[in-house]
C-alpha cells in the first residue's frame, strides 16, 4: 500500500480505496462514540439549543438590537411543543445525532484521508498548487457549520415555532422533522461555504476565469437569492442573513479566481522557456 498511486494496478487502487474508506468509517464511528456517551445532554443543549428561549444567539441578537435601536432583533419565546410518534424514535433519533456530529468532529480527517488517496496520482505541481487544502477545506466547512447553527438555525426555528394560522393549532413538531431541518441546514451551509474552494480549482484547470464569473454576476446573485429564501424563513431580514455571506463568498471567489489564473498562466509561461 506503500507504492505512489499511479503505478498501482486496478486492484491495488480499489484496495487502498477500500482502507481509505474502512478508515475513515471507524473515525467517524469513534467521534459517534463519543457523542454519544453524552447524547442526551448533546441533544437537549446543541440540537435542541436554537429552540430553547435563553439560547445565546438570541442573547447575542437582542443585545445587537438595542445598540442599534432595532427592537426587531428580540425575538420572541418560542412557541413550540415536540412529540415521538415511534416506538424506536428516540432510540434512532440518538443514533442519528452522534453519527452526524461524530461526522463533523472528524471531518478534517476524513478529508485528509481523501487528500492521501488522491496526492499520489498528482504531479509535483499539482500538489503544490493544492498545497493546504485540508485546512482551508476544513476551515470553511466550520465557518459554514458554525454561520448555521448560530445564526440562521435560531431565525429559522423561531421563526416556525412562533408560526400559526390560528391561536387554535399548537405547534407541536416531530423530533425526526425538527433534526431534519437542523441537520439539513447545518450540513447543506457547510458545503456550500467550500465555493471558494471549488472555484479555485476550476480556474486552475482553466474552466473558470474571474471575466466569466463577473458576467455572471446578475445570475450568482438571483442563484444565491432564491438559495437563501429556500434555507431561510420567508421574510426578508433573515433572507438576507444569509444571502449577504453567501455573496460575499461569490465576490471573494472571484479575487481567488484572478490569483489562480495568474499563477496558472505565470507556470504556462515557464513551461514553454
Amino acid at each position: 500500500m506503500d507504492n505512489p498511486l499511479g503505478e498501482m494496478n486496478f486492484l491495488d487502487h480499489i484496495e487502498e480505496l477500500r482502507w481509505t474508506i474502512v478508515r475513515s468509517v471507524i473515525a467517524i464511528l469513534i467521534g459517534a462514540i463519543v457523542v454519544f456517551i453524552k447524547v442526551e445532554w448533546v441533544f437537549d443543549r446543541i440540537i435542541l439549543g436554537p429552540a430553547h428561549s435563553d439560547f445565546i444567539s438570541y442573547r447575542w441578537f437582542c443585545a445587537l438590537g438595542r445598540m442599534m435601536h432595532y427592537s426587531e432583533f428580540c425575538l420572541g419565546d418560542i412557541k413550540m411543543k415536540f412529540q415521538n410518534t415511534a416506538v424506536t424514535g428516540q432510540f434512532m433519533m440518538s443514533l442519528s445525532v452522534s453519527m452526524m456530529l461524530g461526522f463533523i468532529l472528524v471531518f478534517p480527517y476524513v478529508l485528509w484521508q481523501l487528500w492521501k488517496f488522491i496526492k499520489p496520482a498528482l504531479r509535483p505541481s499539482e500538489i503544490r498548487m493544492a498545497n493546504g487544502i485540508v485546512f482551508w477545506c476544513s476551515v470553511l466547512f466550520f465557518i459554514g457549520v458554525l454561520f448555521a447553527y448560530f445564526i440562521v438555525a435560531p431565525y429559522t426555528i423561531n421563526f416556525f415555532g412562533n408560526y400559526q394560522l390560528s391561536p387554535m393549532f399548537e405547534n407541536i413538531i416531530t423530533i425526526e422533522n425538527y433534526y431534519d431541518t437542523m441537520a439539513n441546514m447545518i450540513l447543506a451551509l457547510g458545503i456550500v461555504f467550500e465555493l471558494p474552494i471549488l472555484i479555485f480549482f476550476l480556474s486552475r484547470i482553466g474552466l473558470v476565469t474571474p471575466a466569466f464569473l463577473r458576467s455572471k454576476r446578475r445570475y450568482a446573485f438571483l442563484i444565491l437569492f432564491i438559495l437563501s429564501e429556500i434555507i431561510t424563513p420567508p421574510d426578508l431580514f433573515s433572507c438576507l442573513l444569509v444571502f449577504i455571506p453567501l455573496y460575499i463568498l461569490f465576490e471573494i471567489s472571484i479575487n481567488i479566481s484572478g490569483r489562480a489564473v495568474k499563477a496558472r498562466k505565470a507556470k504556462q509561461a515557464l513551461d514553454k522557456k
